[in-house]
């Protein structure tokens, strides 16, 4: 047989009014039940700089309509930063005329708010610069920094060894290269050398000999 503490507590006219224990004679209400109260931000989180919020805020060429546009592409970001979104579905969604959406895209790449990844289908992927944002596992942003140090300093080198081979050379000397584009381009596979470096190599040395003529 069960033993319970708790039992039915009646008024007057034999109304449940609530319970009481049977061994202290404390008396208990009902029980309520609150419900939790529905989170509307809680289907994604994205992690943002404070600095890069204070600089966007003060930026008096984004205005209105480019920061609804970039409040959207952060709220569909996909983890890594990319998003797939055409201006057309974008202008949809925010009730707003399609060249608007063009102009706000444009002026958010040329602040690097935002950077044009590559196309896919009938419109561009579109990634989030991780200096301003990330979502995803912070491991990855670190990642990436390191992945996007290793670059600079390999195109820092690169072009460390293109100013050390030809320091200066006339636009006219690699216009006219240019035009024998079908020799380059076999010298090029020929000897394994980059396009472009071989460029200015001929251009440098058809400076020294026009120079010495």
């Amino acid at each position: 047989m069960v033993v319970t503490r708790i039992k039915p507590l009646y008024d007057q006219t034999g109304i449940l009014k609530g319970y009481i224990d049977k061994y202290t004679g404390e008396e208990y209400g009902f029980p309520v039940i609150i419900g939790r109260k529905r989170n509307p931000y809680a289907k994604g989180w994205v992690m943002n700089s404070q600095e890069a919020m204070v600089i966007l805020a003060k930026d008096k060429d984004i205005k209105g309509e480019t920061h609804r546009v970039l409040w959207f592409i952060g709220g569909i970001l996909d983890f890594e930063n990319w998003v797939q979104l055409s201006v057309t579905e974008i202008a949809q969604e925010l009730e707003l005329k399609r060249p608007n959406v063009s102009r706000a895209i444009k002026l958010l790449e040329q602040k690097e708010i935002i950077i044009r990844g590559p196309k896919v289908g009938r419109s561009h992927a579109f990634m989030l610069n991780p200096e301003f944002g990330w979502k995803g596992k912070v491991k990855n942003l670190d990642e990436y920094r390191r992945r996007k140090e290793d670059q600079e300093k390999s195109e820092s080198v690169k072009q460390q060894e293109r100013e050390e081979i030809c320091p200066t050379f006339p636009f006219q000397m690699v216009e006219k290269i240019s035009q024998h584009s079908p020799e380059v381009n076999q010298l090029s596979k020929e000897f394994d050398i980059p396009r472009e470096k071989l460029e200015k190599l001929l251009s440098y040395f058809q400076s020294i000999q026009n120079s010495s003529v």
